[in-house]
């Protein structure tokens, strides 16, 4: 399953790698529509002026913010354009403003939609996220804050070299997009900061995430319903809450996730490392041929876990079995430490139960002795080396 699933990513990633070169392009630059790089005056209409122009251009084109500091509203970059080949390269830093309340209920503060073909390469986008952290933390009434970088509708993306800092909430978000590269990012949030999602994908094909650092307040990667051919690789994560497939399942007729590789990745002090959760109500959601291969975890709370009982407001689904349907997953070569004494939890759904489960070579230790695991309505199998011993 890896080598052809693997096959399929590297078909997507040549249409990237031999796409035209943007050598010679046609530059637009944002100081000549009126940016200014000095961290308070208002850029969004120069940015927008000069994504209009390049996304006008019937050839080659770039979209270049030079090094210094500017200060952003909510941006919307929209297509189709007329060309397929837009570099958007930053040197400097976007700024969001500090009042969270100016952007905190957009959907996005920097969003791309219905483009074909772009590149968003280097920069630091810096989301001002904390003071809506504590607000929401106050309990007062929040705006629910806007996600840093969100492309939508959209095919052959590449995002390269960025820095997601302390986004309102979600860091980055691809939602009903095709053949979309994220490569070489880092994103950095406190491990208190709510809701703040390094790379959330959904409704998505072909995405490949690799070589990339993630620390937030929640999952470093989460996997959202209608997911298809997703690719995680070489990344690190911590803090956060591990790379998670789901939530799935809340809604009674949702698309399912299948076909998801998560291969050479480091956890260290998550509060989970390679989970599924599913909420407890019905739906006809599922999860198939997953694969996590090669991860290693260092003082995670929950490194194995499928969880298909949840339910964060415990009133929306009380006493009822997940529905969406788990199979076909398997772990290998997964190793570490646990910071708890059962690492390998798998509690599936009494009324669809977890089928076709492997554990390979699994080696998790918790104060220097084997770790335990528990498993409900999980059927499967165990080989190799597996520490803790496998209860399927």
């Amino acid at each position: 399953m890896a080598n052809a699933i693997r096959n399929c990513f590297l078909l997507a990633s040549l249409v990237i790698v031999f796409a035209p070169s943007l050598a010679g392009a046609a530059q637009y630059n944002v100081l000549n529509y009126g940016a200014k790089p000095d961290g308070r005056t208002d850029s969004t209409k120069a940015f927008l002026a000069a994504w209009t122009q390049a996304c006008g251009s019937i050839s080659r084109s770039t979209l270049y913010v030079p090094p210094g500091r500017y200060f952003l509203r909510n941006v919307q970059f929209s297509g189709p354009c007329k060309n397929n080949a837009i570099l958007v390269r930053i040197d400097g830093s976007l700024l969001a403003p500090t009042d969270y309340r100016v952007i905190g209920n957009a959907a996005n503060w920097i969003s791309f939609q219905h483009v074909d073909g772009v590149t968003v390469s280097g920069g630091i986008l810096d989301g001002h996220g904390s003071g809506l952290w504590d607000c929401k933390q106050s309990g007062k009434n929040c705006p629910s804050g806007a996600t840093t970088l969100g492309v939508s509708n959209s095919q052959n993306i590449v995002i390269s070299g960025l820095h997601s800092l302390n986004s309102q909430m979600f860091h980055i978000v691809v939602n009903g997009c095709h053949n979309v590269r994220i490569q070489g990012v880092k994103i950095t949030a406190s491990g208190n900061s709510p809701n703040t999602d390094g790379i959330h994908v959904q409704l998505s094909s072909g995405v490949t995430i690799l070589n990339s650092k993630i620390g937030t307040g929640d999952d470093c990667v989460s996997v959202g319903a209608g997911t298809t051919n997703l690719w995680i690789e070489n990344v690190v994560c911590g803090p956060g809450h591990g790379i998670s497939i789901g939530s799935l399942g809340k809604d009674l007729v949702e698309p399912g996730v299948q076909n998801v590789t998560v291969k050479t990745v480091t956890f260290i002090g998550t509060q989970n490392g390679l989970r599924i959760k599913t909420w407890g109500r019905p739906s006809n959601g599922f999860v198939r041929n997953v694969l996590f291969q090669h991860a290693v975890m260092t003082k995670v709370q929950n490194p194995i876990v499928i969880d298909q009982n949840y339910c964060p407001d415990n009133k929306n689904c009380p006493g009822q079995s997940s529905g969406v349907k788990i199979s076909g997953v398997t772990y290998q070569d997964i190793h570490g430490t646990s910071a708890t004494q059962v690492a390998v939890k798998f509690d599936c759904s009494k009324r669809s139960p977890c089928t076709g489960i492997k554990m390979e070579n699994v080696r998790l230790t918790y104060m220097n002795q084997p770790a335990g695991a528990s498993c409900n309505n999980a059927d499967g199998t165990a080989s190799g080396f597996i520490q803790p011993s496998s209860c399927l």
